[in-house]
């Protein structure tokens, strides 16, 4: 019966629609923006014109949405449910999650879910459209040309593949969506339903479009722009692919070293100051570095918002401080710091201050996440260092031990902190690199999947620890691995019928 409701809900929609992309912007997979009906009525994407819109809409529309989403979102699932960040004292999802207490009417979940949804309906609005467009448009007085065409393509498929892999780190197994499917009519209601109601596809398969589309970006995308850093280009897409291929879902080490030898071999260099990288005067926050692959940029005009949820915007310090923050660094963080003897870095990440609360800290010396210390400072998405590390990472399990140690003391040398010697095996470079990306990519999005990604045993050690190491964490349920994903919101299989939600939840 449930199907049936709801296919007699589409055919309804489908009857008033009116072929209006900016009807419903956010769901474009099922809007029937291919067909209206069954007799051939063409999209209203027809130009040049039409396609560079929606590609720069994907930049201006929709990646500087990213902040809530995409960014801070996705620094607690990394951030919080490992030992980098202490969540938060007054926000009860945000608790939830670092307790591992989530449920599938999370806010936070229930938004990102949506989000990252709507990323991938955007892209398919260019993906499933451009090459029908190149063919209008070839005897036009505005052709779209080849050149053209296979930028824009690969600018979508990296945005694509970008928020299919946060997805799939966040959900395991998700839809899939490939096309937009034509309007509904009598005779294609069953054909088309799974189109408007995609079910979850397996991870491998998700993977398999991501690599798929990622390798055709890898030679097309736009070269490195020295003064624009947001923009999709061939090193983000072979950043992009070397990240998958880390995963064991497509675990191949050789390939995760080639696609970093590629990055490297780039027009990209470590800045020689780390703290740089967030760096700032009384004008304007540094941006677009010669480290940067992928950054989302921003002005003190069109500034971001995040910077209130971490700690003070630098030049207007007292606007919205009278909250206690996100993401606040965690003693177990600060410790590693400091047996290091790393202020390079440790100041960089993290700022003392004083506030009006004391939740984590004395209200005389409070810790706060110090990466968007102004409205104008990008969010970093990708950047050269994190690649070497995953290089190194590939190295020591690929046998090259000297190797990973010469990646990883590239990365020491420039935080002013002494070499490592050399490792006595595979296990000790491992973990060595593991503890470098920890200090050097804090509050970036990493250490939990980082962790996950050498075994479900090693990230459960880590976060069922915690709380017995320093009680200022929330006291968390134990890690399995079905919790390891974020359940599937009730609101979308409300939505969805073919949806099924996580294990476990």
């Amino acid at each position: 019966m449930k199907k049936i409701f709801n296919i007699m809900a589409i055919a309804a929609v489908s009857l008033l629609t009116a072929c209006d992309l900016d009807l419903y912007p956010e769901t474009s997979y099922n809007e029937g923006n291919v067909e209206m009906d069954g007799k051939g009525q063409e999209s209203p994407i027809s130009t040049r014109s039409d396609i560079k819109g929606l590609r720069d809409a994907m930049y201006h529309n929709w990646v500087k949405d990213i902040q809530e989403k995409g960014y801070m979102d996705f620094l607690v699932y990394a951030e919080c449910r490992a030992d980098n960040a202490y969540g938060s004292t007054t926000t009860p999802e945000v608790s939830a999650i670092e307790a591992n207490k989530q449920d599938g009417e999370n806010v936070n979940v229930v938004r990102d879910w949506n989000w990252y949804l709507a990323q991938v309906s955007n892209t398919n609005n260019i993906i499933c459209n451009i090459d029908s467009v190149m063919l209008k448009t070839a005897d036009s007085e505005d052709p779209l040309t080849q050149a053209e065409h296979d930028e824009w393509l690969s600018e979508a498929y990296c945005w694509k593949a970008w928020n299919l892999f946060q997805m799939s780190r966040i959900w395991g197994d998700i839809p899939l969506v490939n096309t937009i499917p034509p309007a509904i009519t009598a005779e294609n209601i069953e054909e088309v339903y799974d189109q408007y109601y995609p079910p979850r596809s397996p991870i491998e398969k998700v993977y398999d479009q991501i690599i798929k589309d990622l390798e055709f970006a890898s030679l097309h995308a736009p070269d490195t722009d020295p003064a624009d850093k947001m923009l999709f280009t061939k090193g983000f897409a072979h950043g992009m692919l070397a990240r998958v291929y880390a995963e064991s879902t497509r675990r191949d080490w050789q390939k995760v070293k080639e696609h970093c030898e590629a990055v490297e071999a780039m027009n990209y260099k470590l800045v020689d100051n780390y703290g740089d990288l967030w760096g700032y005067d009384d004008k304007d926050a540094k941006r677009n570095s010669p480290e940067s692959i992928f950054e989302v940029t921003w002005t003190r005009a069109s500034g971001n918002w995040v910077w209130m949820m971490f700690h003070r915007n630098a030049w207007t310090p007292n606007d919205s401080y009278s909250w206690a923050k996100w993401l606040t660094p965690s003693r177990d963080l600060i410790a590693a710091y400091d047996a290091e003897g790393d202020t390079e870095r440790k100041n960089a990440c993290i700022v003392f201050d004083k506030c009006t609360w004391s939740g984590y800290y004395p209200n005389t010396a409070y810790a706060f996440m110090h990466k968007v210390p102004t409205n104008a400072s990008s969010q970093i998405l990708m950047r050269l260092a994190e690649i070497k590390l995953l290089h190194a990472e590939s190295l020591a399990e690929l046998g090259d031990l000297e190797g990973a140690r010469t990646l990883v003391n590239e990365i020491r040398k420039r935080a002013g902190i002494k070499p490592v010697s050399s490792f006595s095996n595979k296990e000790a470079a491992i973990d060595a690199v593991l503890h470098e990306r920890r200090l050097e990519l804090a509050f970036e999005g990493f250490r939990f999947f980082d962790l996950l990604r050498h075994g479900f045993d090693k990230a459960k050690a880590l976060h069922d620890s915690m709380y017995e190491k320093d009680n200022y964490w929330q006291n968390r349920l134990p890690l399995t691995k079905e919790t390891i994903y974020m359940p599937v919101p009730q609101t979308a299989m409300d939505l969805n019928p073919s949806l099924e939600q996580n294990a476990g939840y």
